[in-house]
């Protein structure tokens, strides 16, 4: 992430000329990066909670053996 935004402060900065440009596309890229790593990281805990509730379904079926004592 700070490499990216270095590189494209240098960039905008060569390009434009401007300090102040540069300043606000650095901003704009900060930004940008930090709602990316906002959703993948709400999209990998979304995904982890529904693995588990999709898993651990219950069995309407009880099991025939339970604690040593046969039902």
């Amino acid at each position: 992430m700070s490499a990216t935004t270095v590189i494209v402060a240098v960039w905008t900065y060569m390009a434009t000329g401007s300090f102040w440009q540069a300043l606000a596309w650095t901003i704009a890229v900060l930004v940008v990066l930090q709602v990316g790593y906002f959703v993948l990281v709400v999209r990998l805990i979304f995904n982890r909670a529904h693995e588990a509730t999709s898993r651990d379904k219950v069995d309407a079926v009880p099991p025939l053996h339970r604690d040593g004592v046969w039902l």
